[in-house]
């Protein structure tokens, strides 16, 4: 086993390097000792890992599909010294969370931080993304997010933390200038802030009726592809917005936002947690869902 270890490190400081030199000074050898120690990598597998030329060494074919199974052969290393040192009820080391861009700042972050306080030895890595990561490409442990796919791939694992509601919100200001909105029909004669999606039209608007929750195509007077802008134009008093509670709850809690007609309020998407099932549930991962699903779980 030891052999099959020789070279490896030297191997993967050149390749993230891109020279002998610049990897001898991270390793602390000599650049003559690391192109000694790649060379005896090469022979032994028979292989040329690295095309090298007079001004600059890549990595060869064979050397890229190497590199990754070094890379992750060494993390799974890394993730099994991780599991031993939670066997002592610390959660430690590396994870990778990916989180939707305004939800992961407002709300997943918070409980991060208040997660990396309570686990002095804890290490996540953070991504923000509105898109729905591919959690295997990625190497994503944990992904938060709003909205589901029609049904589960059955290569993911879920733990749903609610669903969130959408609220019709206004300033103060505003609706002291423009009144209060009493029924739908008023709001044919109030500004209207909406959501812009991708292709820049506004998202329609979600009302409470009769038959289930109804959608409604509006002519905004402001259109915004961004949710927490969207609430700046709220708390500007640019007009009336629909919005989710987790976004303007402290504005609500402060009375800088109004809720408007609230009869109309709708459930909105449902948030959940995901994680890789290929992927062997640690008890680090294990530890961190049951965390992440006490501080955001949706009442």
């Amino acid at each position: 086993m030891s052999e099959h270890l020789k070279g490896i490190a030297p191997f993967l400081a050149t390749a993230d390097a891109g020279s002998f030199t610049k990897a001898a000074t991270r390793l602390h050898l000599s650049s003559s000792a690391v192109s000694k120690s790649v060379a005896r990598l090469e022979a032994r597998l028979g292989v040329i890992l690295f095309e090298r030329s007079t001004r600059r060494l890549q990595l060869s074919s064979a050397g890229h599909a190497y590199y990754a199974t070094c890379k992750r052969v060494l993390q799974e290393l890394v993730d099994a010294e991780n599991v031993l040192a939670e066997q002592d009820g610390e959660l430690a080391g590396k994870v990778r969370i990916g989180v939707p861009a305004s939800y992961g700042r407002m709300r997943v972050m918070p409980a991060l931080i208040e997660l990396c306080e309570k686990y002095p030895q804890l290490q996540p890595s953070i991504s923000f993304s509105d898109r729905f990561s591919d959690l295997f490409e990625e190497r994503i442990d944990i992904a938060v997010r709003i909205g589901a796919p029609g049904s589960w791939p059955p290569t993911l694992g879920q733990m749903p933390l609610g669903e969130e509601r959408l609220i019709f919100c206004a300033a103060p200001d505003y609706l002291a200038r423009r009144g209060t909105p009493l029924a739908i029909a008023d709001l044919d004669g109030h500004d209207c802030i909406a959501y812009g999606r991708g292709d820049g039209t506004a998202a329609p608007w979600l009302f409470a009726g009769e038959d289930g929750v109804e959608r409604r195509a509006i002519d905004p007077r402001l259109t915004v592809g961004d949710a927490e802008a969207q609430t700046a134009a709220v708390l500007a008093g640019l007009g009336i917005a629909q919005q989710a509670t987790w976004l303007v709850q402290e504005h609500l809690a402060s009375g800088a936002i109004v809720e408007v007609l609230p009869a109309c309020a709708t459930p909105g998407l449902p948030l959940s947690l995901a994680w890789p099932l290929a992927r062997q549930l640690t008890a680090k991962t294990g530890t961190l869902l049951k965390e992440l699903k006490q501080r955001l779980t949706i009442s």
